[in-house]
């Protein structure tokens, strides 16, 4: 039972909790076009994610007693389920991430062909040029979302052999990682939904049975969700999906900065030239609007070049050194922060699963005991049956050849003449004489 303070203490616990996360999403829903999925901006996202799941962590340490009493019990196994599907979105998300730096190597070469400090020639162009072929083959694969993005994926070490459409695709530089963490069959917008299943307000006796726990519980629940949706829509993975159902009542002082987010994350996925991007990162559509501007100068140059058009040239290679130079800068940090995630949420699950089986140890060992039971009972009737048969087969040997060889031959004899047989035997023997005269 818990102590008189307690419940003060959970209520001051349950409040700092709530105004964490109404003051991280506020800030969050501050950011202007320009930073709106930005990896910066996704940074931040998971940095508030990270410290809202602490303070979660400390309220469950803290209350443990209310925790494994119904209806939370439920409530919390409920939430860690849903924990777990997250780290298959984590993963997809380590996957797109690595996609990116891909692209990011194919954005050096032509940044290496036209370096700033040289005369541009013809060759550099047509290197340049290849790269962005490279790159925009990839980019427009990533977004075809169907079995096309799945057939090209090299998900094992053990490759086979190669069809001329794949090789025509590495030959234009088709990167692909070689260890896959999500199966072929696995689709972001799917997991999306199950993580949102019976995502639902905690009805009122609920909150009151809980001493408002639950209602952290629902918030945590909902963050979890916003958060793989808003890393599903900003990095390439597989089979995206940005059509999910968030319901949050207004009564939540978070809700307002949650549902902004969530209304402007997907204007910009409807915009006309975002509405089939591979990724709403913003750095990926600097990425794809200075590929496209690049690939159009490098098709309609003529050399020897103007100063007007080397001008030029050298301006869209400095935009697009830009965004090299910030996708090198935000990718790892962003990919150790997803690994972070992840672990906390493995560490956080094998916290639980280990209280779990601490409380329930003794049904464990009932199911143990009775497991070992009942094991030994059907050895000890098997052994009992096989003892029957061989013995009923050597008594008719003694007393009746004729009749077993009838038997192993085929011709098997009624009940009552193997009755008539076996009348000395046990109730295990005549058992065993019924069964292999109807198996005969």
């Amino acid at each position: 039972m818990d102590s008189p303070h307690t419940t003060p203490t959970l209520e001051v616990e349950l409040e700092a909790f709530q105004k964490q996360v109404t003051d991280r999403f506020y800030e969050l829903s501050l950011a202007g076009p320009d930073r709106l999925l930005s990896l910066a901006w996704i940074r931040k996202l998971l940095d508030s994610f990270l410290c809202c799941q602490e303070e979660f962590r400390m309220i469950l340490f803290n209350h443990k007693s209310l925790i494994h009493r119904p209806p939370l019990d439920r409530l919390v196994q409920d939430f860690f389920e849903r924990t777990v599907k997250a780290l298959d979105v984590c993963n997809a998300i380590r996957d797109g991430i690595e996609q990116i730096r891909e692209w990011k190597k194919l954005l050096e070469i032509v940044l290496c062909a036209l370096d700033d400090q040289r005369l541009y020639g013809e060759g550099q162009f047509r290197r340049a040029k290849k790269a962005l072929i490279d790159l925009s083959i990839s980019m427009l694969d990533e977004k075809d979302s169907t079995a096309s993005t799945l057939a090209h994926r090299n998900r094992s070490f053990g490759r086979q052999q190669a069809s001329s459409r794949d090789q025509h695709h590495r030959t234009l530089g088709h990167f692909r990682s070689l260890s896959w963490s999500v199966s072929r069959s696995w689709s972001a917008a799917r997991q999306l939904q199950a993580i949102g299943n019976n995502l639902v307000v905690p009805r009122g006796n609920e909150v009151v049975a809980t001493n408002g726990i639950a209602v952290a519980v629902y918030s945590m629940n909902t963050i979890l969700l916003f958060v793989c949706w808003a890393l599903v829509a900003a990095i390439p993975c597989q089979d995206r999906g940005l059509q999910v159902h968030f319901p949050i009542p207004r009564q939540f002082p978070w809700a307002q900065s949650v549902m902004s987010l969530h209304e402007r994350i997907l204007e910009e996925s409807r915009k006309r030239d975002r509405r089939n991007a591979c990724g709403l990162l913003r750095e990926l559509y600097q990425m794809d609007k200075c590929t496209r501007v690049m690939s159009e100068l490098t098709d309609w140059v003529q050399f020897p070049l103007t100063e007007e058009k080397e001008g030029e040239a050298r301006q869209k290679v400095r935009e697009l050194a830009n965004v090299c130079e910030v996708l090198k800068e935000g990718l790892d940090p962003l990919e150790r922060q997803v690994r972070e995630v992840f672990h906390r949420i493995v560490h956080e699950g094998m916290e639980n699963d280990n209280e779990t089986w601490f409380e329930n140890k003794w049904k464990m060992h009932l199911v143990v005991v009775a497991d070992f039971l009942f094991l030994n009972l059907i050895c000890f009737l098997l052994m009992v049956y096989i003892y029957s048969v061989v013995y009923w087969k050597r008594y008719l040997a003694c007393s009746s050849p004729d009749l077993l060889s009838r038997i192993q031959l085929g011709n098997v004899a009624s009940i009552d003449e193997l009755v008539e047989h076996s009348s000395n035997m046990s109730a295990f023997a005549h058992i065993s004489t019924y069964s292999y005269c109807l198996r005969g």
